[in-house]
């Protein structure tokens, strides 16, 4: 077809038939019309004016039907998004100037196009480059035609919503003028300015944008007087901003705060329900303010049982669910019900005296807690899900001084006819038990066997909501005689894992996983029956569930460890995973859990994972080379290609890498030296070297974890690259990335211990020339600085404390006269977890370094006596070592100095080193 560029640019018929043809054609359903639909669009962009073809149809074209002309102008914005770097000037121009003459079409879903394409041109970085834009859609807002100033302030809308930063970073400081012309629009006689007013606006508040602070009293002014707007988005874009103020002015709202209380609980009940979720987010966000308690004190027996009532499934919500499905255990999953898993990288950790280890390192220093994340195992967030997580936060803020209203409404609504209201009631349980724990103990002997007996009710929503619930109170249940709550628990649970209901099978597993977690070796006792049940599951579940019965089977080998390695139990176990092993390609995702799966059972069977572990190995080196590869020519290939199209060569997924790595450790942690042979016939060293190096913290973190397992196996393959390892491994001592910090200072602890031990058998015993010697001065100040730093999350504080003890035992002479800068933090670090080999360790290295340096520990020497008398039962030659150390010093001192000293201690421990020490 004969497409041309004319200055007065007009399209010529023949072409424009071709292209509206072509529009047919593409709303098809026919997948080959499709293909050929697409074929023929990549040949007309070779066409200058063919875009000019595609702005003609959606704005001058008014004789064809809306559906027709919208999709001219989305074709158009996904060539401006892929192309407009190539359009030529005047078809640029031509379109910029067709959309602003244009925004004010009869035609609301023309107007919503031409907006779409708006914001993706300035999207394209054009904001600076099209000076009449915001000047001219500005203009259009007074325009007394209704579809224009709608038109103008849907366009900015989306501006705002696609490009808030760029407008506050603008030089010209457009915001100036746009924020307060939107605030005039407040109390527009139209409902849809109105709303697209707060909307512009709402943009700019969690980013405190200055333009908008200066005028923040009037905003919030203008929002009460529309609080009570019949209009369902006006009044959404209210509770939205509402509860984006509580976290950025806290302060503006406060005199107004009961009425704003009142107003949301109101709104909470709103008969639109997309209303009533943005309200339930206020609670969500007050939860988080210090003043939460006083704020919400005098209203808190109004609003609970608001939220209650928000936690009964809606009839579209058991709709969306098939709630009435009760049997669909042999129905494929859609790949579309896949979530797509992210895998967590490995991260050491020390176990402490209380029996808890501590939490997955995030790198904001946080345990991860996905107590929010969990509402009723369905992906979408509703009013349901945000009415349970408030209750959640709520009952954390308020503890159990909410017991007195939630117990008459928890007694109605458990044992209620109805089953959605009885289901609401288990949810309400569920979701108070971190919060009101304390408070239900009480109620819990009564409770727990109803619950179990609700994990056999015959509506499959009441089965899947108690299995989730039973889990919120597995640490208790754990706690108590077996026989009375364990047993009967685990048996009901494993009996809902095989039920004919999938989304009960899903939150039986997930449930199953977290009592595991609660009851570790607890659980040995039952493991024939246990393995039956989730090995049977295996050959039960669609494609979804049996990710997550990975998930149960590595959690189960991390609870109970080596019990785990019967022969019996590894015959169950291992022929199903091997199978599944066998059956995935290697670029397949599913692969992520199984691997996951595999590292902690190759762990906890240790040698009993030897017949399988070859092939295993071999296909982890050879996942971790296939991605570096990938790596290698995606960036070679960004390097050729065109510099305008960097998008088109794809970088690798790093993920298969990662979790290759983990299992590995796994490996390596769980056959210890029998892996020895493996490691000498790859090149796996070669390939860490690479990952060490890596921009991608997870891959380094992981990349740590290896070194530190395959040091502890098998040192001698490990040995001749120290050299290159160390200077990676103390670039990396950064606690801005907690996990990879943590993981290389672990992996520098293990590293000393064996060139002390390797040093040491090659020089009978003297030190002197030791081969860790060179490289103290390049990780000992990183690891002093961390030890010292405030907000250092404890698990760090823990290994850096290990690894400077450790540094310490095999270069005592260098380490020992920096004892004054972290004795004091190194003893309050280590004091509260176990006895265990890496503690052992650090304290005799840290007795070296005072026996070098006595002078370094004296202002700090009672933190060292608690420290001291933190072990429950130190080796024979360890003790001697404190016993010297504590009677040096009290020798040096004299009896009378002694005694006021250890006057200072607290009574447990003056008893403690008296009876242990006799000091």
């Amino acid at each position: 077809m004969g497409l041309q560029t004319k200055m007065a640019w007009q399209p010529e018929d023949n072409g424009l038939q071709q292209i509206l043809q072509l529009l047919k054609e593409s709303q098809s359903p026919d997948n080959a019309t499709q293909r050929n639909v697409q074929q023929k669009l990549e040949e007309l962009n070779k066409y200058p004016d063919f875009n000019n073809y595609l702005i003609f149809v959606l704005t001058k074209l008014k004789t064809e039907d809306d559906p027709t002309r919208s999709l001219s102008g989305l074709i158009l914005k996904n060539n401006v998004r892929a192309h407009f770097e190539k359009f030529p000037s005047e078809v640029t121009t031509f379109i910029k100037q067709e959309c602003l003459n244009n925004i004010g079409d009869p035609s609301p879903l023309i107007r919503a196009t031409i907006g779409i394409l708006v914001t993706t041109i300035v999207a394209k970085g054009e904001l600076r480059n099209w000076q009449e834009l915001l000047p001219s859609l500005c203009n259009s807002l007074d325009s007394d035609d209704y579809n224009v100033c709608e038109g103008a302030f849907g366009a900015l809308q989306k501006i705002c919503e696609d490009n808030a930063e760029d407008l506050d970073n603008d030089s010209t400081r457009p915001l100036n003028i746009l924020i307060p012309k939107f605030l005039q629009f407040f109390k527009h006689n139209s409902p849809k300015i109105r709303s697209h007013a707060i909307a512009c606006v709402n943009q700019f508040i969690i980013s405190r944008t200055q333009a908008l602070m200066v005028h923040i009293d009037s905003f919030i002014e203008n929002l009460f007087f529309l609080a009570a707007d019949e209009d369902t988005d006006v009044r959404k874009n209210v509770c939205r901003a509402l509860v984006m103020l509580v976290e950025v002015r806290m302060d503006r709202l406060i005199p107004q705060i009961n009425n704003i209380v009142e107003y949301m609980m109101c709104r909470t009940q709103d008969d639109d329900d997309s209303v009533a979720l943005e309200a339930c987010e206020f609670w969500l966000s007050l939860a988080e303010q210090p003043i939460c308690k006083e704020v919400l004190g005098s209203h808190i027996d109004r609003l609970i049982p608001v939220l209650v009532k928000g936690m009964k499934y809606s009839e579209i919500d058991i709709i969306l669910l098939k709630g009435d499905v009760e049997e669909d255990d042999m129905v494929p999953d859609k790949e579309s019900d896949i979530k797509p898993r992210f895998h967590k990288s490995k991260s050491h950790t020390q176990k402490h005296t209380d029996g808890d280890a501590d939490g997955e390192l995030s790198d904001d220093g946080y345990d991860d807690d996905d107590s929010l994340s969990d509402w009723n195992l369905t992906s979408d967030w509703n009013l349901r899900k945000c009415s349970a997580a408030a209750l959640d936060v709520l009952a954390n803020v308020f503890r159990d001084d909410i017991l007195p209203v939630l117990l008459p409404i928890l007694k109605e609504t458990l044992f209620h006819n109805s089953w959605e209201i009885k289901e609401s009631g288990i949810l309400v349980l569920g979701a108070i038990a971190e919060g009101c724990m304390t408070g239900m103990i009480p109620h819990l002997p009564e409770l727990i066997p109803y619950l179990i007996s609700c994990l056999g009710d015959k509506k499959a929503l009441v089965r899947s909501i108690t299995c989730w619930t039973l889990s919120r109170y597995a640490h208790w249940v754990v706690g108590q005689p077996h026989e009375q709550y364990l047993k009967p628990l685990m048996e009901e649970l494993l009996k809902r894992v095989l039920d004919a209901n999938k989304r009960v099978q899903e939150a039986a597993c997930s449930a199953f996983a977290t009592l595991e977690e609660e009851a570790c070796t607890e659980l040995v006792p039952y493991l024939g029956f246990i393995l039956e049940t989730l090995v049977f599951a295996f050959n039960k579940y669609q494609h979804k569930n049996l990710l997550i019965l990975y998930d149960a089977i590595g959690t189960l080998a991390d609870s109970v460890g080596h019990h785990l390695n019967k022969q019996e139990y590894v015959n169950m176990l291992m022929p199903p995973l091997i199978e599944k092993w066998n059956v995935l390609k290697d670029e397949d995702k599913d692969l992520f859990p199984l691997l996951e799966c595999l590292s902690s059972v190759a762990t906890a069977l240790q040698s009993g994972f030897l017949p399988y572990c070859e092939p295993v190995y071999r296909r982890c080196v050879s996942l971790v080379e296939q991605t570096l590869n990938q790596n290698f020519r995606h960036s070679y290939g960004v390097l050729q290609a065109n510099q305008t199209q960097p998008d088109s060569v794809d970088p690798p997924d790093k993920d298969f890498m990662i979790v290759a790595l983990d299992l590995l450790s796994g490996l390596a942690e769980g056959l210890e030296h029998h892996i020895d042979s493996l490691v000498a016939n790859s090149n796996i060293l070669k390939l860490l070297y690479q990952c060490m190096q890596d921009p991608m913290p997870e891959v380094r973190q992981s990349s740590f974890a290896l070194l530190g397992d395959l040091t502890k196996a098998c040192f001698q393959h490990v040995k001749p690259c120290i050299g290159e390892f160390m200077p990676i491994l103390a670039q990396n001592l950064n606690p801005e990335f907690i996990s990879v910090c943590n993981n290389a200072t672990w992996s520098i602890g293990e590293i000393s211990v064996k060139m002390g031990l390797s040093t040491n058998n090659n020089n009978n015993n003297n030190l002197t020339g030791n081969e860790m010697q060179p490289y103290i001065t390049l990780v000992i100040g990183p690891l002093v600085d961390i030890i010292n730093r405030p907000n250092t999350p404890k698990t760090l504080l823990e290994n850096t404390a290990i690894t400077i003890g450790r540094l310490g035992l095999v270069c005592p002479p260098e380490v020992a006269p920096m004892l004054q800068q972290f004795i004091r933090q190194w003893c309050s670090s280590l004091r509260n977890i176990r006895d265990n080999e890496e503690k052992d360790s650090a304290f005799r290295g840290v007795c070296q370094m005072i026996n070098v340096n006595p002078g370094g520990v004296i202002q700090d020497f009672i933190f060292f006596c608690d420290a001291v008398a933190s072990w429950s039962q130190p080796k024979a030659d360890l003790k001697e070592m404190f016993y010297k150390i504590l009677h040096g010093f009290k020798n040096q001192v004299g009896e009378e100095n002694w005694t006021k000293f250890s006057d200072q201690f607290p009574q447990p421990l003056r008893e403690r080193l008296a009876v242990q020490y006799g000091v």
